[in-house]
């Protein structure tokens, strides 16, 4: 979400939770801590507002949540599991949401890794490891029968993210069945949130 209007746009459309970009290294959608923090605090109940950081610290990422305010945090980088333990440790009350870029078969092997630590997985098509890496917001699908295997896997909730529209995410349900969807580019036009494109997805969603 870019403003509160957005946001509000997105709760009537049916949308059970928000995402609130913090500063990336690439990719669309950052906004600032003072605006992550008030369109927090606009969210109305039960609509859960996530923020996103790209922090790999403990200390930072718990930094991040106080300044903003929020309820939930989605990790979009893949943290030391070290670093997620200590994370529990320091914001129990905080839900913690870990992204798992699906770049091959390895992304199962870290459910084991965060289990322990956190409250969900997201599954999306990030670039971690690329030269100026990509943590979200890339447009890609990524291969979804992993993702069926990841789901099948983990005893968490499991959302799926990655090149979501209104014409494919029917699909991307029945084969993955994941808890959630999440999604950015699939419901914008030149950077801003389409109210035509955000009714078409919650219509195939639903």
């Amino acid at each position: 979400m870019a403003s509160v209007a957005e946001m509000r746009l997105a709760v009537a459309a049916g949308a059970d939770a928000v995402g609130l970009v913090g500063r990336m290294p690439s990719g669309p959608g950052p906004i600032g801590d003072d605006l992550i923090a008030e369109i927090a605090a606009a969210v109305p109940p039960p609509v859960a507002a996530f923020l996103l950081t790209s922090e790999t610290d403990a200390e930072a990422i718990a930094d991040h949540v106080r300044r903003t305010g929020v309820p939930v945090v989605q990790i979009v980088s893949h943290i030391a599991p070290a670093e997620s333990a200590r994370l529990a440790r320091l914001i129990p009350a905080t839900r913690r949401v870990q992204v798992v870029h699906v770049e091959g078969a390895g992304a199962i092997d870290m459910i084991a890794d965060y289990t322990p630590h956190v409250h969900a997985f997201l599954l999306d098509s990030g670039r971690p490891g690329a030269a100026v890496p990509t943590l979200g917001g890339t447009g890609d699908v990524h291969d979804w029968d992993i993702s069926a295997r990841f789901v099948a896997a983990s005893k968490l909730p499991v959302f799926l993210a990655g090149g979501l529209t209104a014409a494919n995410v029917g699909e991307a349900i029945a084969r993955v069945r994941p808890f959630g969807v999440d999604l950015c580019s699939g419901i914008r036009t030149a950077g801003a949130l389409d109210s035509v494109k955000l009714a078409a997805f919650v219509a195939a969603v639903r």
